[in-house]
């Protein structure tokens, strides 16, 4: 059974972390804000940079662009994750990446045991998790989300649009979480090469005169939809890290609170028990003389 001495050491301890928890709790609020003002910010442009790029393939061949046209034998397959560069932010690395090892190992099993899978991991946790265990990694960004910047969106974009083109990835895939709310991200697997024709869903959309052409425009397209692509992702999945933070951050202060409440509870029950023990001892001691 516990003394009060060793209650007293847990409760100081407690209250400690509970004070931990609280300041974290506030930072990722801060820090929250900020990540989800920029993410629905980028939405927008990506958005129609999307749909301008996906409505210009439908009309045009293809093939003017190699990084459009989709490769029927899929032997190789570069799976780009973004997670995170720090923990104490719930199940939110668990989450993705189990997702991104499913994507690798289950989805792509025949490509994988050929050795035809390769990684590009965003974040200190996913970089970690997936070198330790062998995977072949391309590159791999840690810390990336200490300073993010539109510049590493961009390399990866640029590395994987290279890879691509020279025939080491027959389809890229960007594994990462999607900022809906604080407490439902989203985690999502999305194709970003070979980039897939939309339709406008307009039928009388008529024709276009394309100048200076459509290959050139296509060009100048697509390298800034891949980072913008990419770029987008990494704000969304910044964002859904906070929240998935703020949150973990708030439930264990809470279960602090509540764990605090117990041995207060236990506290007080043992200081009485001591009390009454030492007042009969007093009481027996004095009947003792009197005899």
């Amino acid at each position: 059974m516990p003394t009060l001495k060793d209650i007293r050491v847990r409760i100081k301890g407690i209250k400690s972390t509970q004070q931990v928890t609280k300041a974290m709790k506030m930072v990722a609020a801060a820090k929250l804000r900020r990540a989800q003002e920029r993410a629905i910010m980028a939405r927008p442009y990506a958005g129609k940079l999307k749909e301008m790029l996906g409505s210009l393939s439908a009309k045009v061949d293809t093939s003017l662009n190699p990084l459009l046209s989709s490769r029927q034998d899929v032997k190789k397959v570069l799976v780009i994750l973004i997670a995170a560069d720090r923990g104490l932010c719930g199940a939110f690395n668990t989450n993705i990446i189990k997702l991104a090892q499913k994507v690798v190992t289950e989805d792509y099993a025949a490509q994988y045991k050929n050795g035809g899978v390769c990684m590009i991991c965003a974040g200190s946790r996913g970089f970690d998790y997936f070198r330790k265990r062998g995977f072949s990694i391309v590159k791999g960004y840690p810390s990336v989300f200490q300073n993010l910047d539109f510049s590493v969106a961009k390399e990866i974009a640029e590395t994987a649009s290279a890879m691509y083109l020279r025939g080491e990835a027959d389809r890229v895939i960007v594994v990462y979480n999607e900022f809906k709310s604080v407490l439902a991200p989203v985690l999502k697997a999305e194709d970003l090469l070979p980039i897939a024709a939309e339709s406008t869903g307009k039928e009388n959309s008529g024709d276009y005169i394309y100048e200076p052409s459509p290959a050139a425009i296509i060009d100048e397209l697509v390298p800034k939809h891949l980072s913008t692509q990419v770029w987008r992702m990494m704000l969304e999945s910044n964002a859904a890290e906070q929240a998935a933070r703020m949150t973990a951050m708030d439930s264990a202060t809470e279960n602090a609170k509540e764990l605090l409440r117990t041995l207060n509870i236990s506290y007080n029950r043992a200081r009485q028990a001591a009390i009454t023990k030492e007042l009969s001892e007093i009481v027996a001691g004095a009947d003792a003389l009197k005899n």
